[in-house]
């Protein structure tokens, strides 16, 4: 065997090696994305049991009982920040997510529902913002800043309920909350206080969509506590 025949060969030899470690290091990498979002997955089908549950325990409370346990509300926002690591991890497309969506999306219409019966029966007024977009590509340019927007009004208020909606999802109950807000096909979308607007360009002009006093009484609490 000649010299350059036994260096193709040990060349072809160490080629082969790179490949299937690349292969086996890819494989290796997969079985572990997968563990670690069936994982999430399962997560979020326990805690979605878990909050359909709350739901069903305060539908027929009092109104006292009815306050406590808005705390629900956030317990809500949180398992869609969960959602969203699914979705940025699997895709938008992907069946289990879109199975996931569809119940995270029931699970804030009845919540938003709940609040909408403590404002008609207790006496507390909550600040609701209804938030619409689209997965579409081209749909919504500043969809990512209304979002980043309005999870931090969320985090800075937290007497504001934010409820999050993909408006092209296929799901009966959100059409017919779509139906019911009158909200058009141009996103971001939103209803805010029963109040509907379109687009997002900052933050400061944002705000001035909420009631005034939601800002005022979250500074005053605030500037209170520091003293």
């Amino acid at each position: 065997m000649s010299l350059g025949t036994r260096n193709a060969l040990l060349a072809l030899a160490i080629t082969v090696a790179i490949i299937g470690t690349i292969v086996a290091a890819i494989n290796h990498l997969d079985r572990q994305r997968i563990a670690e979002l069936d994982a999430i997955q399962s997560q979020l089908a326990t805690d979605t049991l878990s909050v359909e549950t709350q739901f069903a325990l305060l539908e027929n409370a009092p109104c006292a009982d009815l306050t406590a346990g808005t705390d629900l509300t956030s317990e809500v926002s949180s398992l869609g920040d969960r959602l969203g690591i699914a979705e940025s991890r699997l895709g938008s497309d992907n069946p289990e997510v879109l199975r996931l969506k569809k119940q995270y999306t029931l699970l804030q219409i009845r919540d938003y529902i709940l609040t909408q019966r403590i404002a008609d029966t207790c006496d507390i007024e909550p600040v609701t913002a209804l938030y619409f977009y689209s997965n579409e590509a081209g749909a919504c340019e500043s969809c990512d800043r209304a979002s980043y927007a309005l999870s931090y009004l969320r985090q800075t208020y937290p007497q504001l309920r934010v409820y999050t909606f993909d408006y092209n999802l296929d799901l009966g109950a959100l059409k017919t909350l779509i139906a019911v807000e009158k909200v058009e096909e141009r996103f971001p979308a939103f209803v805010i206080e029963g109040e509907r607007s379109y687009g997002f360009t900052d933050v400061e002009t944002f705000q001035e969509l909420f009631p005034k006093g939601l800002f005022a009484t979250t500074t005053a609490t605030s500037t209170k506590a520091k003293r």
